[in-house]
């Protein structure tokens, strides 16, 4: 494991408190539309499943996989109701154990700002996921305008003390590994994004 995994274990059993007033705000109604980006029965991988936000808007008949790195995360995934079919599986999105061509999407929601290698990570979705599958993501990333030197600040303290990076381009790492950009959905001036892709 990497030293991601222990940062999200000591933050398992507050995420979903904590997250709550931005879930209320934006980001449930975004995770609903990453996922209606996906066609019903599916085979789907979620990377960064973390605690099962995201259980609630699988697409109905889909079956896959839900990978998350921090072990106390899934403790508390597993305690939620989730859609039969999905099986949790304690992985790193830098080292997903499927074959290739696995899944026909992938979906992570406030992921790739903690990754250890976006290259890396995109790396592996376009090997699992199948030639024209979709992968869809919804990520804070660095906004554009003088807003993005605050955030380029801001995130030499939230990368030591949460791993978490307020200053990624999601968008064009997906592009520099290779995935077609569709579209690229804006909110809260540019500071959160939903991103749709193909393989």
């Amino acid at each position: 494991m990497t030293r991601k995994a222990p940062t999200y274990d000591r933050l398992a059993a507050v995420y979903d408190r904590a997250m709550r007033p931005l879930e209320r705000w934006l980001v449930a109604r975004l995770r609903a539309r990453a996922f209606a980006e996906l066609g019903e029965g599916a085979r789907l991988v979620e990377v960064g499943a973390g605690t099962g936000a995201n259980f609630s808007h699988y697409p109905r008949g889909a079956q896959g996989a839900c990978v998350e790195l921090s072990a106390e995360m899934l403790k508390v995934a597993r305690a939620k109701a989730r859609p039969g079919g999905f099986a949790l599986v304690e992985a790193r999105a830098e080292a997903l154990p499927f074959a290739d061509a696995t899944f026909d999407a992938a979906v992570a929601t406030l992921v790739f700002c903690s990754v250890e290698s976006p290259q890396t990570s995109f790396a592996e979705l376009k090997r699992v996921v199948r030639a024209g599958g979709r992968v869809v993501l919804v990520e804070h990333v660095r906004p554009p305008g003088a807003l993005g030197y605050v955030f380029d600040a801001l995130s030499l303290l939230t990368a030591w003390l949460l791993d978490d990076h307020f200053n990624r381009r999601t968008a064009e790492e997906a592009r520099r590994a290779g995935l077609r950009v569709v579209r690229v959905d804006s909110h809260a001036l540019g500071i959160v994004q939903l991103i749709v892709c193909e393989v």
